[in-house]
C-alpha cells in the first residue's frame, strides 16, 4: 500500500513539474513573439493581411522551425535556438 501512495506522489510532483515548465515556456515564448513575431504577425498572431503576414496561431515548433530556416523573410530569426521556438509554440498554443 505504501508503494502505491508513494507512486501517486510521485507521479503528482511530476505533473507539477511540467506544469509549471509549460507554464515558464508560455511565459517566455509570449515575450520572445512580442519582441520578434508581433510585428508582422500582429500582437493577437492573426496576421497582417496588408503586409501579406499569415496568422500563425497554433503553429507547432517544427511549423515555425521550418519557415525560420527556409524563408529569406526570416533571416533575422536564424539565431533562435531550438528552446527559443518551442517556447513561441507553447505561447502560440495558448492563442484562440
Amino acid at each position: 500500500m505504501k508503494k502505491i501512495y508513494f507512486a501517486i506522489a510521485t507521479m503528482t510532483a511530476m505533473s507539477a513539474a511540467i506544469s509549471l515548465a509549460s507554464a515558464d515556456d508560455q511565459a517566455n515564448g509570449e515575450k520572445l513573439f512580442k519582441s520578434k513575431c508581433a510585428g508582422c504577425h500582429g500582437a493577437d498572431a492573426a496576421g497582417k493581411p496588408a503586409v501579406k503576414s499569415p496568422s500563425i496561431k497554433g503553429k507547432t515548433a517544427d511549423d515555425i522551425q521550418k519557415v525560420i530556416s527556409t524563408s529569406s523573410k526570416h533571416a533575422g530569426l536564424k539565431s533562435l535556438t531550438t528552446d527559443q521556438v518551442k517556447q513561441i509554440a507553447a505561447f502560440l498554443g495558448t492563442l484562440k
